[in-house]
């Protein structure tokens, strides 16, 4: 667990540093290269299936194994923990808290200075959905709703691999959450050829959102905020959601903040409604972007902590 209390100190202070040779960059860039190989468009439902099913494959065991050969050929220098420290290193890069922290705060003071134009091309770069009519309500609802779900996917899942099979198993995660991101679309290219890439990345974030969800009741309890109605919301409404997982992050946001999460939005121009999380107990305004990423710091450190006293209990550290 020092690895990854010190990955998320890393990303703490230093953050994501980004560019082309950023390993999530390189992932992608990996299945981008894999999807030209292997996509054609001629291809019978079933064929652009299996095509991409070998895309996930080749990409989720590259990634694994040479991450498990840099941490093997670290294990051979001469230096007290230096695989604790290249560990953290890399783990450090499947994390992101400090930059969805950032992307929270650049938008909540776009619009708590008015300024609506730009705060639309800055959810625009972290969301999937149209934002171009958006009010400042819908901008904080998107916002808040891409935070709970990325503490799950971009956080809590990573950390939750690497704590049961290491860096390796840890970089394994990005890759499929990195292949559902660029793959997992419901539209004519990616209905067959991204369905095993959207399915794995449901398997593999199934446990962790659940964790995530927990953790958020109790950073409601620990905040000072509504931890009841957290634990009930995402009870009643979690399984609502479109996706297995999404819910259980939103659901209990939704309640601690006493705001209602979902409803109508637009993606290549078609409109789309996902159920609604929550009550409509105050509105959802830009105030409520900074409570979220309390809650997601939060949860982050109550994920290490009773993870790194399981572990003890358990003889493993």
């Amino acid at each position: 667990m020092v690895t990854a209390i010190l990955a998320f100190f890393i990303d703490t202070v230093v953050g994501d540093p980004g560019g082309k040779w950023h390993p999530v960059a390189l992932i992608g860039r990996l299945i981008a290269f894999l999807e030209r190989i292997f996509y054609r468009k001629e291809q019978s439902r079933n064929f652009q299936f299996l095509s991409g099913a070998i895309v996930v494959l080749l990409t989720i065991c590259l990634c694994y194994d040479l991450t498990a050969a840099l941490m093997h050929a670290v294990s051979f220098l001469p230096l007290s923990y230096a695989d604790t420290i290249v560990g953290a290193i890399v783990l450090s890069f499947t994390i992101c808290p400090k930059s969805l922290a950032k992307a929270g705060r650049d938008i909540y003071t776009l619009l708590a200075a008015g300024d609506l134009v730009k705060a639309r091309e800055a959810v625009g770069r972290i969301v999937g959905r149209d934002t171009r009519n958006l009010d400042d309500g819908e901008m904080a609802r998107a916002t808040v709703e891409t935070v709970a779900e990325n503490t799950n996917d971009g956080i809590i899942a990573p950390l939750f691999y690497f704590v049961i099979g290491g860096v390796p198993l840890a970089v394994m995660y990005r890759a499929v959450n990195t292949l559902d991101s660029m793959l997992g679309y419901h539209n004519a290219r990616y209905e067959y050829f991204g369905k095993a890439a959207a399915r794995l990345d449901d398997v593999f974030g199934y446990l962790p959102a659940r964790i995530t969800g927990m953790l958020f009741v109790l950073s409601a309890l620990l905040l000072g905020l509504d931890a009841h109605r957290a634990l009930d919301t995402m009870r009643r409404d979690a399984a609502k959601h479109p996706s297995p997982n999404g819910g259980y992050c939103e659901a209990p946001m939704a309640g601690a903040l006493h705001i209602r999460l979902g409803g109508y939005n637009t993606y290549f121009g078609k409109k789309e409604f996902r159920a609604y999380m929550g009550e409509v107990l105050e509105l959802v305004a830009p105030k409520h972007i900074l409570a979220s990423i309390r809650m997601m710091y939060t949860a982050v450190i109550l994920f290490l902590l009773l993870a790194y006293f399981l572990l003890v209990v358990m003889g493993y550290a």
